[in-house]
């Protein structure tokens, strides 16, 4: 949308907003209603941005090492917007409104951390109060405790760029440093069932409550134990860990679970 576009259509707002008004004299005096046209402000100061950035942009000046692109960094974006912020009078407020952190493994053995933040900012008008909201995602990894604050950079970066359509060359980027991630390990019993390792010890205490009540002659509590699992694949490897007179006793107590009162 060119700048004349834009403030057509700020006039035809205003215009429709003006009839319906007169119509319902009530919406004059709505609770915290803003005048229009400083409603309106924090798009025009947005507006701004845009035009002073439409003329530079941001270059792609830092190189991933890993995987040789190039891409523009949160330096170069906070050091290109301050003075732009402070000239036009806009304010980006962050606020976190989720984040989930998963730990991988690397390549190489080491432990990764996979952080998501989902977040808003608040792209408010000092001048008029007015604001805009812009909601996105961050995700980044790291070795060490910096996945978070790499998470939320991205977050903040990526809202700028598509709120401020700061323009570039090449393709949409991540980050400086690319994780080559290890694929998820699992375990292939003999029978065949493949588990995920960190399963395995839960399922061997399971085998062994199954194995210390039917000892103890409660066939019964043997069976709601096996219960407990529901994964097909860590049945499997369970039932290869029972010896075959308590397999016998679990079918029966099924069987007889299934008959009839």
């Amino acid at each position: 949308m060119s700048q004349q576009e834009f403030y057509e259509t700020v006039q035809r707002e205003e215009e429709w907003r003006a009839d319906l008004e007169q119509k319902f004299p009530s919406l004059k005096s709505w609770p915290g209603k803003q005048p229009r046209s400083t409603a309106m402000k924090v798009y025009q100061v947005i507006n701004r941005i845009q035009q002073a950035l439409s003329k530079e942009g941001i270059t792609k000046s830092q190189k991933n090492t890993q995987q040789g692109y190039m891409f523009r960094g949160i330096d170069a974006v906070y050091n290109t917007l301050s003075p732009l912020l402070a000239e036009h009078g806009l304010c980006i407020l962050p606020r976190m409104l989720a984040r989930t952190v998963i730990e991988r493994e690397s390549k190489n053995g080491g432990a990764l951390f996979y952080v998501c933040v989902e977040a808003e900012f608040d792209f408010v008008c000092a001048e008029a109060g007015s604001k805009h909201v812009i909601r996105t995602f961050g995700e980044a990894m790291d070795s060490g405790d910096k996945a978070t604050n790499k998470a939320m950079s991205a977050a903040y970066k990526y809202a700028a760029f598509q709120a401020f359509a700061i323009p570039t060359e090449g393709d949409n980027d991540a980050d400086a440093h690319t994780h080559e991630v290890a694929p998820k390990k699992t375990i292939r019993a003999t029978d065949g069932a493949i588990v995920d390792p960190s399963r395995i010890s839960l399922i061997t205490d399971v085998a062994t409550a199954i194995k210390d009540k039917f000892e103890a002659g409660d066939v019964v509590g043997a069976y709601e134990e096996a219960c407990g699992l529901t994964d097909v694949e860590e049945k499997t490897y369970l039932w290869g860990k029972l010896p075959s007179n308590i397999r016998s006793a679990l079918k029966k107590q099924a069987e007889a679970l299934k008959e009839p009162a």
